[in-house]
């Protein structure tokens, strides 16, 4: 039962939780960490670790793309970022990283304004596809019916459209909008789509035949839409009723399974335990990835919001340098902050309660405990 809290006398809304919110709760079995499986698999794709890097400039090149892969997880080229506009991206990222503020804003809108050339598109997926991991790119809901053509052809394994929110209903007297289900069921790859931050609106993108459905909405470390827009889905809430939708549509559908991946809020080991607890199969890490020795930002993050031509809703933010990616991911950790062996944090956490597995983990309880209570 949704319990509604009243606002005032003409408005009414319903609480939801922040990872801060939320804690999991130890059971009465524990289990060896080794024992423990932190393994996911969507379609045809087996992957050791639950990660995907969100295609974002400062997390994701093809260079850690593939190291990413090589450690058991996905990483997600950004097929209209800096390195399809550029041959060779690096000045442009030195420049980024070294303004700040509005010069940092303006810049980025300069260097964002150069076309995207579909040649670069498939140069960086072979670049991928020839170290020999799974190869996934990015477009945005507007850039698709543009360019998808060229991402298919140039051998792509996981599509994903991603924006700040997406949805299967997109109403516009300008422009043809994407039609989702008849995209998704004349492609012959995987579709991953997102974000949604609502039970009807991940609902609806789940019946147009996605694999996957990306959670959030003005939740990563980067984004500025609670402060622009007004408009925010706090990452715990948002992620249970998403996985309400897949159990339902599931029952709907007769037995057809659609993965749900928290993109956003997750940038500790701490949070990804806990978006896996609230029913994740898997995590979209930007600001975690982007502290990694071989991120291309530098020490610093930004998203496609941060440049947008008329009205920025996002920041470039110093995330600063912890380890490698390997130490990031697989340790060892370095500190106690969460930052670095986060896959060693899941499987002990899950081992600490008594799951073996990821799918059973989301049943694990968890308690409504708000940071800094005891």
């Amino acid at each position: 039962m949704v319990t509604e809290i009243e606002i005032g006398r003409g408005k009414r809304g319903r609480r939801a939780y922040s990872f801060d919110d939320i804690a999991v709760v130890p059971s009465r079995r524990t289990r060896d960490p080794e024992e423990v499986s932190i393994s996911w698999q969507i379609d045809a794709y087996h992957f050791a670790i639950p990660v995907l890097g969100a295609p974002m400039d400062s997390v994701v090149s093809p260079q850690t793309a593939i190291e990413l892969g090589r450690l058991g997880g996905l990483g997600v080229l950004d097929l209209e970022g800096l390195w399809t506009r550029y041959e060779d991206p690096a000045v442009a990222l030195q420049e980024i990283a070294r303004l700040e503020g509005e010069a940092a804003t303006a810049r980025m809108r300069e260097l964002y304004a150069a076309p995207v050339q579909p040649e670069l598109i498939a140069e960086r997926l072979r670049e991928i596809r020839e170290a020999g991991v799974t190869v996934a790119g990015a477009l945005s809901p507007q850039r698709t019916q543009q360019y998808w053509r060229t991402v298919v052809d140039a051998g792509v394994d996981l599509f994903v459209i991603r924006g700040t929110t997406v949805s299967a209903e997109h109403v516009s007297s300008r422009a043809e909008p994407l039609n989702l289900k008849r995209f998704i069921y004349e492609l012959d790859v995987p579709v991953i789509v997102g974000g949604a931050g609502t039970y009807t609106a991940a609902l609806h993108l789940m019946r147009t035949g996605a694999a996957g459905v990306l959670v959030g909405f003005g939740g990563g470390s980067t984004h500025r839409t609670r402060t622009s827009l007004g408009i925010h889905a706090p990452a715990a809430s948002a992620i249970a009723d998403v996985a309400a939708a897949r159990r339902d549509y599931l029952d709907e559908s007769g037995g057809r399974y659609v993965h749900v991946i928290a993109d956003g809020g997750a940038s500790v080991s701490g949070e990804i335990v806990k978006a896996v607890a609230c029913g994740a199969d898997a995590v979209m890490m930007g600001a975690a990835l982007a502290r990694a020795q071989e991120a291309p930002g530098a020490g610093y993050h930004w998203g496609s919001e941060a440049h947008h031509p008329e009205l920025p809703r996002g920041d470039k933010v110093h995330v600063g340098t912890v380890g490698t990616l390997g130490e990031v991911l697989l340790g060892p950790g370095r500190t106690a902050d969460g930052t670095t062996n986060m896959m060693g944090a899941l499987r002990r956490a899950m081992a600490t309660t008594g799951y073996t597995d990821l799918k059973e983990f989301q049943r694990v309880e968890v308690v409504v405990a708000p940071y800094g209570g005891h």
